[in-house]
């Protein structure tokens, strides 16, 4: 029998990403400057947590984000983009080879606080950049934290995209608390729209036929959604809420109001989906006589590139945490589907996006007892491995631009 692998787990083997060599000692180095700095990070991650802020409204998260950083001594420019509650903060020499971009979040969700974890995420950043101090120099590494508003709606980073914020980085990059480990991130490109009916409200005994029904324009359109959903391909998603139809049962409703996503695996894909629902809407109006206006209420996301040479890098700078983080790991992507406006960052420069496990099972990202789960030793550890995890790549990177200018 012959002893020769399989020809696709051969083709596989061939086409495994290598990770970046980071340099002897510095992963040392960064571990320890992380742990002396773990107290005030752990700090950050709770303050923000305990009080969270909602999409572009994140003033005093920020305020508290850049005065570590600025302690730190980092550069700290808020208000970039013209956006209140975005902002950078630079280390490192102007014209250094590599220039690496870590990724802050820290917008919470309406009624459910931090409830996605975005606490941990501007914490890790910062945690890797504080790090990453001891190596600037002799890694010829400069370092732009990128604070960024309105990830859960809103879409922050495309407006920082469009000012040029991203522009020069050599790598943006970003860790994710979820349920468990997940290196690779297989998030859906995403519309978010608001959905508007006017008809005629009227009193539902007395004067019926004057009234017309904004409410009912919702059930239809709803019913062909679900109708549409058999030719729909597996991998697509649509979903929302109507947030107002109607104030009384004996008054007809002239308003009604929701708010809806559309999710699939391209922008390409998303189009034709996205015309395809926006059709149901319409059939609502169609038969109910009512008025329809549908507006989306940002860019559009797009789905994540993996740079798989940096998430093999990043898995590696975390082999000695314990965590489970494998790179060629496709197979199971559950929860790190979730929509992510760093997708439209990963299009137009190198990007990472892990999820690391804070032990919250049976909550996963979304649900109240996650948020309780953000505040845990368990979250507070993987502030610590997403920082060293991050700042072990950049360094890895920075290394191996700089040796191929020697």
């Amino acid at each position: 029998m012959s002893s020769a692998a399989p020809a696709s787990a051969s083709a596989s083997a061939a086409t495994a990403p290598v990770p970046l060599a980071v340099p002897d000692g510095v992963l040392d180095r960064l571990r320890a400057a992380l742990e002396a700095e773990a107290g005030t990070l752990v700090d950050l991650s709770h303050a923000l947590h305990a009080d969270p802020e909602t999409a572009w409204h994140e003033h005093r998260s920020v305020r508290r984000i850049g005065q570590v950083l600025t302690a730190g001594g980092f550069t700290v420019e808020a208000g970039v983009a013209e956006l209140p509650t975005a902002f950078t903060a630079r280390a490192g020499r102007d014209r250094a080879r590599t220039h690496i971009g870590l990724v802050a979040e820290y917008d919470a969700l309406p009624g459910l606080g931090h409830a996605c974890g975005h606490n941990v995420i501007a914490a890790a950043a910062v945690g890797a950049a504080l790090a990453l101090r001891e190596v600037l120099d002799e890694l010829d590494l400069r370092v732009t934290v990128v604070g960024t508003p309105a990830e859960e709606g809103g879409g922050g980073k495309l407006p920082l995209l469009d000012a040029g914020v991203f522009d020069g980085l050599d790598a943006a990059m970003m860790i994710h608390p979820g349920p468990e480990d997940r290196a690779w991130a297989a998030p859906f490109a995403v519309a978010h729209f608001d959905v508007t009916y006017v008809g005629r409200a009227s009193h539902a005994a007395a004067y019926p036929t004057l009234g017309i029904n904004a409410a009912d324009a919702f059930v239809i359109a709803q019913t062909a959604i679900g109708l549409l959903r058999q030719q729909l391909p597996e991998d697509t998603r649509v979903h929302g809420i109507v947030t107002e139809a109607g104030t009384a049962p004996n008054a007809i409703p002239g308003r009604a109001t929701g708010s809806w996503y559309v999710r699939a695996r391209s922008l390409e894909q998303l189009e034709e989906l996205y015309a395809a629902v926006c059709r149901c809407f319409e059939a609502g109006a169609l038969a109910t006589g009512c008025a329809v206006e549908i507006e989306e209420t940002s860019g559009r996301y797009a789905d994540l590139v993996n740079d798989e040479e940096l998430l093999a890098t990043f898995c590696a700078a975390t082999a000695g945490t314990g965590r489970a983080l494998d790179p060629a790991d496709r197979a199971r992507t559950g929860m790190n589907t979730a929509s992510t406006d760093m997708g439209n960052v990963s299009h137009v420069v190198r990007a990472i996006h892990p999820y690391l496990g804070i032990d919250s099972l049976p909550a996963v990202n979304h649900q109240a007892e996650f948020a309780d789960a953000a505040v845990t030793p368990a979250a507070d550890r993987a502030i610590l491995d997403g920082a060293l995890g991050l700042a072990g790549t950049a360094a890895a990177l920075a290394a191996s631009r700089r040796r191929r200018t020697l």
